[in-house]
């Protein structure tokens, strides 16, 4: 932050006019609003290293401060010295960035480079809301690491083989009639995923017959007929069978089709992919080394562990007994087939529901002892569940929240409301349907993105299409009135420098602006693209308490309205860049 960073040096200054030292850490934070200041110093931080009581202190400190006219005044509550800055320094930070377009990125790239895992679906059905926290939370923090200058590779690795792959394969040999989602017009991964549900439906029916004839519940289970011919592809797949992994390729080429139908609509992109049906062996190797350093020991039956009690956790397969590997031995290769592809890489986030938290902990522990330097810089963006009114989404009942249907239900919404408040007027069919897409969307993603993901969300589609309060299109309408404000303009805006006595509520508004890039590395920091969702939201509602109280292009005074139009245009840049972070667009009109 420009101010703190002024302040903190300035007091930097004072402590070794004052004290004869350098001060060990400087604690700042915002005023509290009940107090007057802009900044304030934690004193009892100080008390230790300067063996002074608190108040001591913060007078020594706030009377150089005035003194050397970078704060203008300050009062002490409790320990803490609540320092009101010169209007000068607010003017300088301001003049300093009014005319960038880029505000808050750092454009320059940096040697480092973090790979960032999200979406990770199964090919047995399509993407459902649930996938949609997931993409937007791992797009947002890429997007979030890019304005930081760092390079970023997105990627995924798409869960392509196993049995719940090989039962939508089953029922659609059964009661497929060599229909194709072109055939039905039906989207290529809502078409395979109908018949993973329509699986789940004939199994049950099979199980409840197998009970009725006398069968236990889970021997049922295991000897339903239909369940017996999916284990059995399987085996065959796995055989390399020519005909089973023939509908393999081209009922999984169906789902691929519909997940990039659904990747564009959403706004998510990859760099690259990885397959599972390429990584589930790429372990074994570092099995066999990890085994000569003593990381994993065998057992009597033949499969290898890993021993991790005295980490405080538990003993872990790597290997089964048949030689097999397991997700551990898959996602030990696959971290290292990264490295490989991409020696850059010296971080990787992956972003994954917070059932895998336990999995996370083993894997990256298990990396370290392996001797992997970069398993430091490894970490697990884990979040919560979405739920629905209803309780919790099952795919293969199909009690789901489909994306697509979920998007384009957004899209209508915003359409609606939109011709409700008729300001579309004189545009083009093609240029509103846009602007329903951008507003729709955007509403969806903010939703997601604004809570923090440890947290879980309970998605009630009613509230979600509320377009009060702490809304995305709130914040776009906002945008759309600065828009509104510079089109109105009928003078030039100058490249001078602004020199002037500010209103409390400018002040108010550039102090926000100024924290946007401690904001972006906050939210890196903390893998939480919510601080970014709540400060674009406060600065909206700063930027609507400051357009009603004074007048911009009604102004009688020409330097307060070519100033106030110009802080509009920096608040605009500032909502833009912020939203973008998030993946959300903005419009002109509304």
């Amino acid at each position: 932050m420009y101010i703190q960073e002024i302040i903190k040096n300035s007091i930097t200054d004072a402590f070794e006019n004052i004290f004869q030292t350098k001060p060990n850490n400087i604690e700042l934070q915002q005023t509290k609003k009940e107090f007057e200041g802009d900044v304030t110093l934690v004193v009892f931080s100080l008390v230790k290293e300067l063996k002074m009581n608190p108040k001591e202190i913060a007078e020594k400190i706030g009377d150089y401060l005035v003194q050397s006219s970078s704060v203008k005044s300050y009062n002490i509550v409790s320990g803490f010295l609540n320092l009101s800055i010169a209007d000068r320094h607010y003017l300088d930070f301001f003049n300093s960035v009014k005319d960038n377009l880029d505000y808050g990125y750092i454009n320059s790239i940096s040697n480092d480079a973090i790979m960032i895992e999200y979406s990770s679906p199964n090919t047995n059905k399509p993407l459902h809301l649930g996938h949609i926290r997931n993409n937007l939370l791992g797009h947002s923090m890429a997007e979030i690491y890019k304005a930081l200058g760092k390079k970023v590779y997105k990627t995924q690795i798409i869960n392509d083989r196993g049995i719940h792959i090989c039962k939508s394969m089953i029922a659609w040999l059964d009661y497929g009639d060599d229909e194709t989602p072109l055939s039905t017009n039906i989207k290529g991964d809502k078409f395979v995923g109908d018949y993973y549900i329509k699986f789940d439906e004939i199994y049950k029916k099979e199980v409840e017959e197998l009970i009725k004839g006398g069968a236990a519940k889970d021997k049922a289970k295991q000897n339903a007929p239909i369940f017996l011919r999916a284990k059995e592809m399987l085996i065959k797949w796995e055989s390399g069978d020519k005909e089973v992994v023939g509908l393999w390729k081209k009922m999984n080429g169906w789902v691929y089709e519909g997940f990039e139908e659904t990747y564009k609509n959403l706004g998510v992109d990859f760099d690259n992919y990885y397959y599972e049906s390429d990584t589930y062996l790429l372990g074994k190797k570092f099995i066999s080394s990890g085994l000569k350093l003593g990381v994993f020991y065998k057992k009597d039956d033949g499969s290898v562990w890993c021993d991790l009690t005295e980490d405080g956790l538990d003993e872990k397969i790597v290997l089964r007994a048949d030689g097999t590997a397991v997700y551990m031995t898959q996602d030990i290769g696959t971290a290292v087939q990264r490295v490989e592809d991409y020696p850059e890489i010296n971080s990787m986030v992956y972003t994954v529901g917070n059932e895998q938290d336990y999995h996370f902990k083993v894997l990256f522990l298990i990396l370290k002892k392996l001797g992997f330097s970069w398993s430091k810089n490894l970490f697990h963006l884990s979040y919560a569940m979405v739920d629905l009114p209803t309780g919790k989404m099952k795919s293969r009942e199909g009690t789901v929240v489909d994306a697509d249907d979920l998007m384009l239900e957004m899209t209508r919404t915003a359409k609606e409301i939109s011709k409700n408040l008729g300001k579309l007027d004189g545009l083009s069919e093609n240029e509103k349907n846009n602007i329903y897409k951008t507003v729709g969307l955007g509403a969806l993603k903010y939703y997601i993105l604004k809570v923090d993901p440890k947290k879980r969300i309970l998605f009630n589609p009613k509230e979600s299409v509320d377009f009060q309060g702490n809304t995305a299109s709130f914040i776009q309408y906002s945008y759309a009135r600065i828009q509104s404000i510079l089109k109105g303009i009928n003078f030039e805006l100058s490249n001078d420098k602004y020199d002037r006595k500010l209103e409390d509520k400018e002040k108010d508004l550039i102090k926000q602006i100024d924290l946007f890039p401690s904001v972006i590395g906050g939210a890196a920091s903390s893998h939480n693209p919510a601080l970014i969702a709540n400060y674009v939201y406060d600065l909206v509602k700063i930027f609507n308490s400051f357009y009603q109280s004074l007048p911009i292009l009604k102004s009688a005074f020409e330097d307060k309205k070519t100033f106030r139009v110009e802080l509009s245009k920096l608040v605009g840049i500032t909502i833009k860049n912020a939203l973008s972070l998030l993946g959300i667009g903005v419009v002109d009109r509304m």
